[in-house]
């Protein structure tokens, strides 16, 4: 009882009794009893570490538990992972999924383990886009100025990513077939580690999730060129899609969370539901907006759906851009 009277008076309005529904629905377990580890497969200050950390920071402070944010950065996201797979499945640790387990199931030849088999999904978090991004010193202010500029530098330009497999790596493969250009794929362990280099001109391009991106851009430390998504992203209208130069072109990004499979039911219920009231709350909606986001609530089922659907559709593009990873 103690926990509810502290959540009754810690969270108002609506939220508060949003939340407290949560608990009887777990039963005796009373789920989190204590800390979640929340498995993130890149480096801090990234997109998806940005993004985790104040997911995590929501549900610690309405949930009663810490959520603690791990990065086991490395293979495109398949360490963190299998990292996941193989715990035990008690709620405990959770996984922020992103393309990058689509794009895997397909990419990665070896992998031991099969996502959609060895996973439940949770919950959605956000929909997004990812941005082209160039370092100021590239003479370049548009996509057709790039796709001109690389056509008259075959095989000088090379482009960051954020790891094998990751749908930065597959936005700019994706660029890259449908322009007909040559540029060379450089992998990172994050997008926070491709930034020194991009913003210096070692690396000349990069299709990061905005949220990595958009403060460099709007400091002025990276150039914008385009965004992924059919449609400019209202964080920054001013920037393409880049669907208005090379038509046919997009790729959208989406985050959420997974569980190892065999986790309790209950815990998926309380976490899935918590996260419905986290996206619904004017605070969280304002800060994911921030960063170029839209919110993406979705029960275990829808979200399991699109993981299935995303898999699928990267595996076409895998193949036809003739891509594999040992």
């Amino acid at each position: 009882m103690r926990v509810f009277r502290y959540l009754a008076a810690a969270v108002p309005g609506l939220i508060a009794l949003c939340l407290l529904a949560l608990r009887p629905a777990v039963g005796a377990d009373n789920y989190p009893d204590r800390p979640v580890h929340f498995i993130v497969g890149f480096t801090a200050g990234g997109p998806t570490d940005i993004v985790a950390r104040i997911v995590g920071e929501w549900l610690s402070d309405h949930l009663g538990q810490q959520f603690v944010v791990e990065n086991r950065a490395g293979s495109g996201g398949m360490i963190a992972a299998n990292a996941v797979v193989s715990a035990p499945p008690d709620g405990y640790t959770i996984l922020f999924v992103a393309p990058n387990n689509a794009i895997g199931a397909s990419l990665y030849k070896n992998l031991p383990f099969n996502f959609l088999r060895d996973t439940v999904p949770v919950a959605g978090i956000m929909r997004l886009a990812n941005i082209m991004v160039v370092p100021p010193s590239l003479p370049v202010h548009s996509v057709a100025e790039f796709i001109a500029y690389a056509k008259a530098h075959p095989g000088e330009l090379s482009f960051a990513s954020s790891g094998n497999g990751t749908s930065v790596h597959m936005s700019g493969e994706l660029f890259k077939a449908m322009t007909g250009i040559n540029i060379v794929h450089v992998p990172y362990r994050g997008s926070s580690a491709a930034f020194p280099d991009l913003m210096t001109g070692k690396v000349h391009v990069m299709f990061d999730n905005l949220p990595g991106s958009i403060e460099f851009v709007r400091s002025g430390q990276l150039r914008a060129l385009g965004v992924t998504t059919a449609k400019r992203s209202d964080a920054l209208p001013d920037v393409p899609a880049i669907g208005e130069i090379v038509p046919g072109y997009e790729a959208s990004v989406w985050y959420g969370i997974a569980a190892p499979k065999g986790t309790p039911p209950e815990a998926i219920e309380t976490l899935n539901k918590a996260m419905a009231v986290a996206l619904a709350d004017p605070k969280m909606k304002a800060r994911l907006a921030e960063l170029g986001g839209i919110p993406m609530p979705m029960s275990p089922d829808e979200f399991g759906k699109l993981v299935a659907d995303e898999t699928e559709k990267w595996a076409k593009v895998v193949k036809f851009a003739g891509i594999s990873v040992e």
